[in-house]
């Protein structure tokens, strides 16, 4: 086998190895937060979502009165 310059372990297949722990940590927080979410207050949410829907935005505005640039 060649040399290593990196001095990274090597696995069979030619890939640096190590990473083990960290994904199996980052898989550990993905899991919690996807099946143990804090308790929502789905009503405050539902308020929220139908105070936007009822605004417009400043944006909106800028984009009807610009021409197309094409």
């Amino acid at each position: 086998m060649g040399a290593n310059p990196l001095r990274f372990p090597i696995s069979a297949r030619g890939f640096p190895v190590g990473r083990g722990r960290a994904k199996a940590k980052q898989a550990k927080v993905a899991r919690s937060l996807k099946y143990n979410s804090p308790n929502t207050d789905f009503d405050q949410l539902k308020r929220e979502l139908a105070v936007s829907r009822g605004e417009e935005s400043d944006d909106d505005q800028w984009y009807e009165a610009e021409p197309d640039r094409r």
